[in-house]
């Protein structure tokens, strides 16, 4: 089930439903489909990971969607963000397959990670952002991957 501001809680086909709406309400627009993870430890009631799909009316606004999942595991940082990676990347499948016949394939989905140049996860770079690039999908990191570093961050 995914959660939504505007449109409450959602299985995939609705979300099909919205996106297709969203799309064809300015079609002379540009858009960017976007997926991202984040996730905070929680001690002992495991890891919150929260997932997002952002549809970016770019300069006009947008709509997304996102789904928690908690798992009752401790994890190392990079283990964390290999995890946060694995989900955006099997979620960008998901929507691809969702949207394929509408003419959406993986050239058209950005996955957003959240590492970046300062901090901790800066030693990941490298190898997570080639993860990505390797399925196939352009991918951000900070300060630009804000489905991951601004949107799904804000449920976790």
């Amino acid at each position: 089930m995914f959660q939504s501001p505007t449109y409450g809680n959602l299985e995939l086909p609705q979300i099909r439903e919205h996106i297709l709406a969203f799309l064809a309400a300015d079609p002379e627009s540009k858009y960017q489909l976007v997926v991202g993870t984040d996730s905070q430890p929680h001690n002992a009631a495991g890891v919150d990971f929260v997932t997002t799909i952002v549809v970016h009316r770019v300069g006009r606004g947008g709509i997304y969607f996102w789904k928690r999942i908690v798992i009752k595991k401790k994890y190392v940082l990079r283990q964390r963000m290999y995890e946060e990676a694995t989900m955006s990347l099997e979620m960008a499948e998901t929507v691809v397959a969702l949207l394929h016949k509408d003419g959406v394939t993986k050239y058209d989905v950005e996955i957003h990670v959240d590492i970046g140049q300062f901090g901790k996860t800066r030693e990941m770079i490298t190898e997570i952002v080639g993860m990505i690039r390797g399925s196939g999908y352009a991918v951000k990191i900070k300060p630009e991957s804000y489905a991951a570093s601004k949107v799904a961050d804000r449920y976790t």
